[in-house]
């Protein structure tokens, strides 16, 4: 019997080797068929007990210790209104384009139930197209949870269809601000390596192997910033982490990008900047046909203030003019 398939309880006693262990990795290891997230979801909802008392991930088992875990199916799945709030750029009957905040996941999946912004806009209208299906209503195409901007959703179906046609002929125009690791001496270029799963880190894409699906990215130069680089990037296709992978391949990883091999916490000489926190990736512009009239729609989302304040931070460290910083990104939020 799978343990997700029905509840089970299961129990073990600490021995003096594993003494020390924190608790997830210690049940992630006894119970192969959970994942870690998994593990630490019912930790986090009281299911496991350690003497008899609900813990915490980070508690540090001891020896002798009975840990007891009640392991009950998960819940399916589904799309629940939430009241979050959620800033909007643009709004009518078929579509809205939404500022995303980073850290924000699009729908729920594996690891993210809630907080997510189609909870947070079936809190606000009642309703979305359902013609993604009832788990992505709305959703005509995703930003990484790590990346701020405008992202758009369709409110009926027949926007949804006329929408997600423009994306698949590629018809959608998506500009993204970013800030790379490395000083870019051309002013413009393209990179255009295919994309594919990495077989060693199944987190991340690659485009440092043949096989792959087609993948194309134009990037222009909008300031150099002592050994760093400002560049507005311009997908021309839609695979997973297009941008991120791209330009780590080129050997320019996207600043906070620790999953591309970017560094924590970036230097200006000897100088060390704050650790950004998150990845220096946002979606600045779409544009777009409306799905109804045919008329051309051009949004634009304000940079994230997170992001704002990183670059301050570094045009101070470069002695980079703050009027500088301000008339590069003219013309694209």
């Amino acid at each position: 019997m799978s343990a997700e398939s029905a509840s089970d309880v299961r129990r073990f006693t600490v021995s003096g080797e594993d003494a020390g262990f924190r608790l997830d990795l210690y049940l992630t290891a006894r119970l192969p068929e959970l994942s870690r997230t998994r593990v630490q979801e019912l930790i986090d909802s009281g299911h496991v007990r350690v003497g008899g008392r609900a813990s915490r991930s980070a508690y540090r088992i001891a020896a002798g210790d009975a840990i007891e875990v009640e392991v009950r199916p998960r819940p399916p799945l589904a799309a629940a209104p939430e009241d979050i709030p959620v800033e909007l750029l643009y709004e009518d009957d078929d579509f809205v384009v939404v500022n995303k905040p980073a850290g924000m996941v699009v729908h729920a999946g594996a690891g993210a139930r809630t907080g997510t912004l189609v909870n947070a806009l079936l809190h606000r209208f009642g309703g979305l197209s359902q013609a993604g299906g009832a788990l992505r209503p709305g959703i005509v195409h995703r930003l990484d949870r790590g990346t701020s901007g405008a992202i758009l959703v369709a409110r009926n179906d027949a926007a949804h269809r006329a929408l997600a046609e423009q994306f698949r002929g590629r018809t959608v125009h998506k500009t993204y601000i970013a800030l790379v690791h490395g000083r870019l001496e051309r002013d413009a270029g393209s990179v255009a390596l295919p994309i594919a799963r990495d077989p060693h880190r199944r987190t991340r894409m690659t485009a440092r192997i043949r096989a792959g699906r087609e993948a194309r990215t134009d990037w222009r130069v909008l300031l150099r910033l002592g050994n760093f680089t400002l560049v507005a990037a311009e997908p021309r296709t839609g695979r997973t982490h297009q941008i991120r992978a791209h330009f780590a391949a080129s050997g320019h990883p996207l600043v906070g990008d620790t999953l591309y091999g970017a560094p924590e916490r970036a230097r200006v000489g000897r100088l060390q900047l704050p650790a950004l926190g998150r990845v220096f990736l946002h979606a600045a512009r779409l544009g777009f046909a409306h799905p109804r009239s045919g008329a051309p729609i051009e949004v634009r989302a304000p940079l994230d203030r997170s992001l704002r304040e990183y670059l301050a931070q570094l045009a101070e460290a470069t002695g980079t003019p703050p009027a500088k910083v301000d008339a590069a990104l003219r013309g694209y939020l």
